[in-house]
């Protein structure tokens, strides 16, 4: 089984569901999705008593925004970057107390937040999306704690970020060693 935490403000996480469903769907790989709650930055704006590092830090987070929204494209997937990044907190609680298949949920929330710049962590919001894909009521206020004691462990795990894969006692950060994940899976 492969275990992948994700986060669905985390744009790496919105790139990766794709390219992972493919490499579970060719390889008979089960997946086990769990949430994991980052944080995400503004990109600054440019100011004009800016220092070198604020330069730089302002550079390398547009040289990202541009990578990502290059990977959407090719992807053909809408991704629009909020000004200021909202929340997902309760989206991922309600993730994580679904039985069963969560990825028409994590669909959802997905395009919610990247087209539609949705705040994740309004609990009408979330309950609407749940109501959409046709899943029971969840209260994902009531399943925050578990959303905690998940990102603890992960943590003690050594998950610091998303997308993350874990195979094999193996721990991969990024969509970009799927292919070594696959040369696992398939040896």
């Amino acid at each position: 089984m492969l275990t992948v935490y994700i986060d669905f403000k985390a744009p790496a996480s919105y790139l990766a569901l794709a390219p992972t469903l493919v490499l579970a769907e060719e390889t008979g790989t089960a997946i086990q999705w769990l949430p994991f709650s980052t944080r995400q930055f503004a990109i600054p704006e440019k100011q004009p008593d800016e220092t070198v590092g604020d330069s730089h830090r302002r550079v390398r987070a547009l040289a990202r925004r541009d990578t990502h929204l290059h990977y959407a494209q090719i992807q053909g997937l809408e991704m629009r970057f909020a000004d200021i990044p909202a929340g997902s907190d309760m989206a991922l609680a309600a993730m994580s107390a679904i039985d069963g298949d969560p990825l028409p949920f994590m669909r959802a929330a997905f395009a919610a937040y990247w087209s539609d710049q949705a705040d994740l962590n309004d609990p009408q919001i979330v309950t609407s999306l749940l109501h959409i894909c046709s899943i029971r009521y969840i209260d994902p206020q009531r399943e925050l704690a578990t959303l905690h004691a998940i990102r603890e462990g992960a943590i003690e795990g050594g998950i610091f970020e998303t997308p993350f894969y874990k195979i094999d006692d193996q721990l991969f950060l990024g969509r970009e060693h799927l292919p070594w994940i696959r040369n696992i899976i398939m040896n």
